[in-house]
Protein backbone atom coordinates (compact mmCIF):
# COMPACT_ATOMS: atom_id res chain seq x y z
CA UNK A 1 0.00 0.00 0.00
CA UNK A 2 1.47 3.23 -0.93
CA UNK A 3 2.31 5.93 2.06
CA UNK A 4 0.47 8.69 1.34
CA UNK A 5 2.67 11.74 1.30
CA UNK A 6 3.80 13.61 4.61
CA UNK A 7 1.79 17.15 5.70
CA UNK A 8 4.85 19.71 5.37
CA UNK A 9 4.18 23.10 8.30
CA UNK A 10 6.47 26.07 8.80
CA UNK A 11 5.32 28.41 11.32
CA UNK A 12 1.65 27.36 11.41
CA UNK A 13 1.64 27.32 7.46
CA UNK A 14 0.70 24.34 5.18
CA UNK A 15 3.34 23.86 2.70
CA UNK A 16 1.70 22.05 -0.29
CA UNK A 17 3.84 19.25 -1.62
CA UNK A 18 4.03 20.25 -5.22
CA UNK A 19 7.01 22.37 -7.22
CA UNK A 20 7.44 25.12 -9.06
CA UNK A 21 8.16 24.75 -12.77
CA UNK A 22 10.59 27.03 -14.43
CA UNK A 23 12.28 26.81 -17.79
CA UNK A 24 15.61 27.49 -19.50
CA UNK A 25 16.59 31.12 -20.53
CA UNK A 26 19.48 33.33 -21.86
CA UNK A 27 20.30 36.01 -19.16
CA UNK A 28 23.08 39.13 -18.88
CA UNK A 29 24.04 41.54 -16.33
CA UNK A 30 24.18 45.10 -16.96
CA UNK A 31 26.36 47.40 -14.14
CA UNK A 32 25.31 50.69 -14.77
CA UNK A 33 27.28 53.69 -12.61
CA UNK A 34 26.78 57.30 -11.82
CA UNK A 35 27.55 60.13 -10.10
CA UNK A 36 25.43 59.09 -7.65
CA UNK A 37 23.34 56.22 -6.22
CA UNK A 38 20.47 58.16 -7.22
CA UNK A 39 21.14 58.46 -10.73
CA UNK A 40 22.24 54.96 -11.25
CA UNK A 41 18.58 53.64 -10.13
CA UNK A 42 16.82 56.05 -12.02
CA UNK A 43 19.10 54.50 -15.32
CA UNK A 44 18.13 50.89 -13.94
CA UNK A 45 14.62 51.33 -12.93
CA UNK A 46 14.16 52.54 -16.48
CA UNK A 47 15.65 50.03 -17.83
CA UNK A 48 13.84 47.13 -16.54
CA UNK A 49 10.48 48.94 -16.85
CA UNK A 50 7.86 46.79 -18.98
CA UNK A 51 9.70 43.98 -18.60
CA UNK A 52 7.87 41.95 -16.41
CA UNK A 53 7.32 38.58 -18.61
CA UNK A 54 8.36 37.07 -22.07
CA UNK A 55 4.45 36.89 -23.05
CA UNK A 56 4.14 40.27 -23.48
CA UNK A 57 7.58 42.00 -23.17
CA UNK A 58 9.69 39.87 -25.11
CA UNK A 59 12.04 39.89 -21.73
CA UNK A 60 11.90 40.06 -18.17
CA UNK A 61 14.46 42.21 -16.30
CA UNK A 62 14.84 43.49 -13.00
CA UNK A 63 17.53 45.11 -10.29
CA UNK A 64 19.78 42.93 -8.84
CA UNK A 65 21.91 44.68 -5.83
CA UNK A 66 23.51 48.03 -5.64
CA UNK A 67 26.90 48.01 -5.32
CA UNK A 68 29.57 50.31 -3.74
CA UNK A 69 32.05 52.79 -5.41
CA UNK A 70 34.77 50.53 -5.04
CA UNK A 71 33.05 46.95 -6.54
CA UNK A 72 32.27 48.92 -9.70
CA UNK A 73 34.49 49.23 -13.00
CA UNK A 74 35.36 52.99 -12.87
CA UNK A 75 34.88 53.11 -8.94
CA UNK A 76 31.71 55.00 -8.84
CA UNK A 77 28.40 53.73 -7.36
CA UNK A 78 26.11 51.73 -8.99
CA UNK A 79 23.56 49.34 -9.37
CA UNK A 80 23.14 46.08 -11.67
CA UNK A 81 20.58 44.45 -14.07
CA UNK A 82 19.52 41.07 -14.82
CA UNK A 83 18.02 40.50 -18.26
CA UNK A 84 16.58 37.54 -19.42
CA UNK A 85 15.33 36.11 -23.05
CA UNK A 86 14.50 33.43 -24.70
CA UNK A 87 17.92 33.49 -26.92
CA UNK A 88 21.05 35.24 -27.01
CA UNK A 89 20.16 36.93 -30.21
CA UNK A 90 16.34 38.54 -28.63
CA UNK A 91 18.73 39.33 -25.34
CA UNK A 92 21.36 41.58 -27.66
CA UNK A 93 18.40 42.92 -29.22
CA UNK A 94 16.46 44.12 -26.11
CA UNK A 95 19.77 45.03 -24.91
CA UNK A 96 20.48 47.94 -27.46
CA UNK A 97 16.95 48.90 -27.44
CA UNK A 98 17.17 49.34 -23.86
CA UNK A 99 20.64 50.42 -22.81
CA UNK A 100 20.46 53.13 -25.97
CA UNK A 101 16.85 54.50 -24.75
CA UNK A 102 17.09 54.61 -20.79
CA UNK A 103 20.64 54.36 -19.58
CA UNK A 104 22.64 56.29 -22.97
CA UNK A 105 20.01 59.12 -22.10
CA UNK A 106 20.79 59.26 -18.02
CA UNK A 107 22.85 61.77 -17.07
CA UNK A 108 26.49 60.83 -15.59
CA UNK A 109 25.42 57.13 -16.47
CA UNK A 110 28.32 54.83 -17.63
CA UNK A 111 27.51 50.94 -18.54
CA UNK A 112 29.46 47.85 -18.36
CA UNK A 113 29.17 43.79 -18.62
CA UNK A 114 28.63 41.85 -15.73
CA UNK A 115 29.43 38.48 -16.77
CA UNK A 116 32.74 38.61 -18.00
CA UNK A 117 33.41 34.64 -18.19
CA UNK A 118 30.06 33.95 -19.54
CA UNK A 119 29.93 31.18 -22.51
CA UNK A 120 28.65 33.47 -24.96
CA UNK A 121 29.58 37.25 -26.32
CA UNK A 122 26.79 40.03 -27.76
CA UNK A 123 27.78 43.25 -29.28
CA UNK A 124 26.02 45.73 -27.82
CA UNK A 125 28.29 49.00 -27.38
CA UNK A 126 29.86 48.12 -30.55
CA UNK A 127 26.42 48.98 -31.80
CA UNK A 128 25.30 51.57 -29.69
CA UNK A 129 28.62 53.54 -30.81
CA UNK A 130 26.70 54.45 -34.41
CA UNK A 131 25.00 57.65 -32.32
CA UNK A 132 27.99 59.34 -32.40
CA UNK A 133 28.31 59.80 -36.01
CA UNK A 134 31.71 58.61 -36.28
CA UNK A 135 32.82 61.35 -33.40
CA UNK A 136 32.83 57.96 -31.04
CA UNK A 137 36.46 56.83 -29.88
CA UNK A 138 37.11 53.80 -28.69
CA UNK A 139 39.66 51.92 -26.11
CA UNK A 140 41.72 49.25 -25.13
CA UNK A 141 42.07 48.33 -21.39
CA UNK A 142 43.15 44.85 -20.27
CA UNK A 143 41.60 42.94 -23.57
CA UNK A 144 38.04 44.59 -23.62
CA UNK A 145 37.02 47.27 -25.78
CA UNK A 146 35.18 50.16 -24.49
CA UNK A 147 33.13 53.33 -26.61
CA UNK A 148 33.66 56.35 -25.97
CA UNK A 149 30.32 58.30 -26.92
CA UNK A 150 30.19 62.27 -26.87
CA UNK A 151 27.01 63.65 -25.91
CA UNK A 152 25.58 67.05 -24.71
CA UNK A 153 26.35 66.46 -20.45
CA UNK A 154 29.92 65.41 -21.64
CA UNK A 155 30.28 61.34 -22.72
CA UNK A 156 28.67 58.16 -22.45
CA UNK A 157 31.12 55.29 -21.85
CA UNK A 158 29.84 51.77 -22.91
CA UNK A 159 31.99 48.77 -22.88
CA UNK A 160 31.57 46.77 -26.54
CA UNK A 161 30.45 43.27 -25.53
CA UNK A 162 28.28 41.97 -23.00
CA UNK A 163 28.22 38.85 -22.03
CA UNK A 164 25.31 35.82 -21.93
CA UNK A 165 24.83 32.93 -19.85
CA UNK A 166 22.33 30.42 -19.79
CA UNK A 167 19.81 30.81 -16.80
CA UNK A 168 16.41 29.92 -15.19
CA UNK A 169 13.34 31.81 -15.31
CA UNK A 170 9.95 31.06 -14.07
CA UNK A 171 10.18 30.01 -10.32
CA UNK A 172 7.33 31.12 -8.37
CA UNK A 173 5.79 31.10 -5.31
CA UNK A 174 2.09 30.94 -4.16
CA UNK A 175 0.85 32.49 -1.19
CA UNK A 176 -2.82 31.25 0.06
CA UNK A 177 -4.16 33.59 2.38
CA UNK A 178 -7.44 34.61 4.28
CA UNK A 179 -8.12 37.73 3.00
CA UNK A 180 -6.19 40.32 0.73
CA UNK A 181 -4.31 42.18 3.47
CA UNK A 182 -2.60 39.27 4.71
CA UNK A 183 -1.55 37.78 0.70
CA UNK A 184 -0.22 41.33 0.62
CA UNK A 185 1.85 41.56 3.85
CA UNK A 186 3.15 38.12 3.30
CA UNK A 187 4.10 38.70 -0.34
CA UNK A 188 5.90 42.06 0.89
CA UNK A 189 8.12 40.52 3.82
CA UNK A 190 8.72 37.71 1.17
CA UNK A 191 10.28 39.93 -1.65
CA UNK A 192 12.41 41.69 1.20
CA UNK A 193 13.54 38.45 1.78
CA UNK A 194 14.52 37.64 -1.39
CA UNK A 195 15.81 40.49 -3.04
CA UNK A 196 18.48 40.08 -0.05
CA UNK A 197 20.06 37.33 -2.33
CA UNK A 198 22.22 38.09 -5.62
CA UNK A 199 22.19 36.48 -8.72
CA UNK A 200 18.29 36.51 -8.84
CA UNK A 201 15.74 39.23 -9.96
CA UNK A 202 11.25 39.38 -9.02
CA UNK A 203 10.55 40.83 -12.45
CA UNK A 204 6.71 42.07 -11.66
CA UNK A 205 5.66 45.27 -9.91
CA UNK A 206 7.06 45.40 -6.35
CA UNK A 207 8.06 41.86 -6.90
CA UNK A 208 4.48 40.57 -6.42
CA UNK A 209 1.87 39.48 -9.23
CA UNK A 210 -1.76 39.11 -8.97
CA UNK A 211 -2.76 38.08 -12.42
CA UNK A 212 -0.89 34.64 -12.62
CA UNK A 213 -1.78 32.98 -15.57
CA UNK A 214 -1.82 29.42 -16.58
CA UNK A 215 -0.63 28.29 -20.38
CA UNK A 216 -3.23 29.07 -23.20
CA UNK A 217 -7.22 29.45 -22.30
CA UNK A 218 -10.48 27.73 -22.39
CA UNK A 219 -12.32 30.04 -24.62
CA UNK A 220 -10.21 31.80 -26.32
CA UNK A 221 -7.85 29.16 -28.25
CA UNK A 222 -5.61 31.79 -29.72
CA UNK A 223 -4.77 33.09 -26.29
CA UNK A 224 -1.13 32.23 -25.33
CA UNK A 225 -1.99 32.59 -21.61
CA UNK A 226 -4.94 33.74 -19.75
CA UNK A 227 -6.09 34.02 -16.05
CA UNK A 228 -4.52 31.00 -13.70
CA UNK A 229 -8.82 30.39 -12.41
CA UNK A 230 -8.05 27.36 -10.66
CA UNK A 231 -6.31 30.12 -8.14
CA UNK A 232 -9.10 32.87 -8.66
CA UNK A 233 -11.05 33.07 -5.64
CA UNK A 234 -14.47 34.86 -6.63
CA UNK A 235 -14.21 31.60 -9.09
CA UNK A 236 -14.33 29.19 -6.43
CA UNK A 237 -17.91 28.01 -6.36
CA UNK A 238 -18.53 28.19 -10.53
CA UNK A 239 -15.26 25.97 -10.70
CA UNK A 240 -16.12 23.77 -7.91
CA UNK A 241 -13.67 20.64 -7.65
CA UNK A 242 -11.64 22.22 -10.67
CA UNK A 243 -10.79 25.27 -8.20
CA UNK A 244 -7.66 24.52 -5.99
CA UNK A 245 -8.30 27.04 -3.31
CA UNK A 246 -9.73 25.81 0.01
CA UNK A 247 -12.96 27.37 1.40
CA UNK A 248 -10.58 29.57 3.62
CA UNK A 249 -8.49 31.34 1.37
CA UNK A 250 -9.89 34.47 -0.40
CA UNK A 251 -6.75 35.88 -1.42
CA UNK A 252 -3.58 34.48 -3.66
CA UNK A 253 -0.38 36.33 -4.83
CA UNK A 254 2.56 35.34 -6.38
CA UNK A 255 6.19 35.77 -6.61
CA UNK A 256 8.16 34.72 -9.99
CA UNK A 257 12.02 35.08 -9.54
CA UNK A 258 14.29 34.57 -12.50
CA UNK A 259 17.80 33.83 -11.60
CA UNK A 260 21.47 32.75 -13.36
CA UNK A 261 21.34 29.51 -11.52
CA UNK A 262 19.68 26.69 -9.82
CA UNK A 263 21.13 27.41 -6.47
CA UNK A 264 20.53 31.08 -6.30
CA UNK A 265 16.83 30.51 -7.18
CA UNK A 266 16.62 27.74 -4.77
CA UNK A 267 18.21 30.36 -1.94
CA UNK A 268 15.58 33.00 -3.26
CA UNK A 269 12.84 30.78 -2.64
CA UNK A 270 14.05 29.49 0.78
CA UNK A 271 14.03 32.50 2.05
CA UNK A 272 10.37 34.05 0.45
CA UNK A 273 8.75 30.79 1.79
CA UNK A 274 10.17 31.37 5.43
CA UNK A 275 9.22 35.24 5.38
CA UNK A 276 6.04 34.51 3.87
CA UNK A 277 5.16 32.24 6.71
CA UNK A 278 3.15 34.69 8.61
CA UNK A 279 -0.23 35.27 10.36
CA UNK A 280 -3.39 35.33 8.04
CA UNK A 281 -1.53 33.03 5.08
CA UNK A 282 -3.46 29.32 4.81
CA UNK A 283 -0.54 27.55 2.52
CA UNK A 284 2.32 28.21 0.39
CA UNK A 285 2.11 26.63 -2.92
CA UNK A 286 4.16 26.78 -6.48
CA UNK A 287 2.72 26.58 -9.68
CA UNK A 288 3.16 23.73 -12.32
CA UNK A 289 2.06 22.50 -16.02
CA UNK A 290 2.53 18.53 -14.73
CA UNK A 291 6.26 19.23 -15.63
CA UNK A 292 5.55 20.49 -19.57
CA UNK A 293 6.45 23.78 -19.37
CA UNK A 294 10.08 23.72 -17.85
CA UNK A 295 12.74 20.50 -16.92
CA UNK A 296 13.73 22.80 -13.71
CA UNK A 297 11.73 21.90 -10.95
CA UNK A 298 11.93 23.45 -7.20
CA UNK A 299 9.95 20.95 -4.96
CA UNK A 300 8.65 23.31 -1.73
CA UNK A 301 9.16 20.02 0.65
CA UNK A 302 12.53 20.82 -0.27
CA UNK A 303 12.63 24.87 1.02
CA UNK A 304 11.79 24.15 4.32
CA UNK A 305 13.51 22.63 7.45
CA UNK A 306 13.11 19.06 7.97
CA UNK A 307 12.06 19.79 11.56
CA UNK A 308 8.97 21.43 10.15
CA UNK A 309 7.73 18.08 8.69
CA UNK A 310 4.46 16.84 11.08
Amino acid sequence: MEQAPSIIEHKGVRIEDTFAEAFGMRAARVIITARSPGWARTAAGSLTGFATSVIGCKLEAGVEAEWAAGETPDGRPGVSVLVFAFDSEGLAKRLIERIGQTVLTCPTTACFDGLPDAEDRVNVGGMLRHFGDKFQSSKFLDGKRYWRIPVMEGEFLIEEAFGVRKAIGGGNLLILARDSGAALEAAEAAVEAMRGVRGVVLPFPGGIVRSGSKVGARHYKKMIASTNDAYCPTLKGRLGPESALPADVNSVLEIVVDGLDRASIEAALRAGVDAACRGGVVAISAGNYGGKLGKHHFHLRELVPAKSEA
